[in-house]
């Protein structure tokens, strides 16, 4: 009977190959668009990507989200901060009714 190797009492120090893996691919989903644009940094823990960076566009927040979830995070962590100036051109577009980027609509021309 061969004896069983003892288990190591100390774990692995840095990320998995699965969370590395994942990283690696949502920072390249990061570098494609134009969202993240090497705005946004990425760690990925246990299958959770910890989002953080800094962004001018509400949007570009929960778009960052969404490509983490794609790529297959079982979680995201999104500690990403909108710029000041970001805020305040979303909370304009709120106040005309329309979203930020949206070209104000033109009245339908009657016959």
């Amino acid at each position: 009977m061969d004896p069983k190797p003892a288990p190591s009492a100390a774990k692995p120090s840095g990320p998995s190959v699965a969370d590395a893996a994942l990283q690696q691919i949502i920072q390249e989903k990061f570098s494609r668009s134009k969202a993240g644009g090497g705005k946004f940094q990425v760690k990925v823990q246990s299958g959770v990507a910890y989002l953080s960076g800094k962004a001018d566009v509400v949007q570009h927040k929960g778009s960052a989200t969404r490509m983490a979830r794609t790529a297959g995070a079982k979680q995201v962590v999104n500690n990403i901060v909108v710029s000041e100036a970001g805020r305040q051109r979303a909370a304009r577009a709120l106040e005309k009714g329309r979203s930020v980027g949206e070209k104000p609509r033109r009245a339908a021309l009657k016959p």
